[in-house]
């Protein structure tokens, strides 16, 4: 396991607690914030991308999820090629957010709420 910066709670077996679905919302989360930043303050934004760089590779590293690595991997991959401008998969922070906020959804609904 790597350090982690912003995590280390997580990091700790925390992360363990969350389903894939808490655990993907929350990354939604991240992304969603360095959408929000994206273009407005470079600090908040670059900040928003390792926080959520962290959380993906944190659920790469959950052993529940092996038979999932490569669904994860990818969005990881489309995560990385919005923020450095869509170039490959033209990809884009809003669509992210948007997939992401359907975990958050799921969640929510799962959660009674």
């Amino acid at each position: 396991m790597r350090n982690f910066k912003y995590h280390k709670e997580l990091a700790a077996g925390g992360w363990q607690r969350f389903n894939l679905m808490e655990q993907m919302a929350n990354i939604g989360s991240e992304v969603g914030r360095a959408r929000k930043w994206q273009g407005k303050d470079e600090k908040l934004f670059q900040s928003a991308v390792e926080r959520a760089l962290e959380l993906f590779d944190l659920t790469l590293e959950d052993p529940r999820w092996r038979t999932r690595l490569r669904e994860i991997a990818r969005a990881r991959e489309v995560f990385l090629d919005a923020v450095l401008g869509g170039e490959e998969y033209g990809s884009t922070l809003e669509d992210l957010d948007r997939y992401f906020s359907q975990f958050a959804f799921a969640s929510k609904m799962a959660a009674g709420h």
